[in-house]
């Protein structure tokens, strides 16, 4: 089955997943996905992640993290550029979700990082998700 928005499906896996209380689950592999489930683990927002090598095709073991009271560490996942609609970013512009609490992953020039990596670098790009 092709997938009109593989980060979309992506975010809505792991909202599923938090949401119904599982240990871990299973992505199907891009560079992109990559980029961004390392950002998640980076920001600590996941526990870990692994790529497993499937037939026909790789697969992201994304492990979730959760606190001692089972509540999950995230909370809260949003597509922000979607394939009908690109959303795109200057320096300057650059959101602070939840008031600097979330984060902003941004796909620039030189490739996937968190809004405020970006804003220290002087680049803009566009908008891919909101994580908090």
């Amino acid at each position: 089955m092709t997938i009109s928005d593989p980060i979309a499906d992506m975010l809505t896996r792991i909202r599923n997943a938090i949401m119904a209380r599982h240990d871990f689950v299973l992505i199907p592999a891009s560079r992109m996905k990559l980029s961004i489930t390392r950002i998640l683990k980076e920001e600590g927002f996941v526990g870990d992640y692994e790529v497993l090598k499937g037939k026909p095709h790789r697969v992201i073991k994304l492990y979730l993290k959760y606190d001692g009271k089972n509540q999950p560490i995230l909370s809260g996942l949003e597509r922000a550029s979607k394939p009908g609609l690109r959303v795109y970013a200057g320096r300057r512009e650059i959101p602070r979700p939840y008031g600097g609490l979330g984060i902003a992953i941004i796909s620039t020039s030189k490739g996937v990082m968190t809004g405020q990596r970006a804003w220290r670098q002087g680049i803009g790009g566009e908008l891919l998700c909101y994580v908090w």
